[in-house]
């Protein structure tokens, strides 16, 4: 079974315990990941997610909602060389 096919045989709770087993850095029995196990689980959560679920749902999404690139997020300007007044 080449990685392909191995990423296609995963079902929902193996990706949520890989997931998991990434996020704590170990394994459901308590065991800690190595480093290579590591890299290995979070490669396999990112190909899992890029296959089979939504944009919305995968790993390292930002949602950038309806503004572009670079737009600020209110309508005033921004003077960079505005200070900050300190009220006491």
């Amino acid at each position: 079974m080449d990685y392909q096919q191995l990423i296609q045989q995963m079902n929902p709770d193996i990706y949520r315990a890989l997931k998991l087993a990434v996020e704590i850095g170990k394994w459901p029995d308590g065991r800690p990941l190595t480093p290579e196990q590591r890299e290995h689980c979070m490669a396999a959560v990112i190909a899992y997610g890029e296959q089979r679920l939504p944009e919305q749902e995968r790993v390292g999404y930002i949602d950038r909602g309806s503004k572009a690139e670079g737009e600020m997020c209110d309508d005033q300007p921004v003077d960079p060389l505005q200070t900050i007044k300190w009220a006491k």
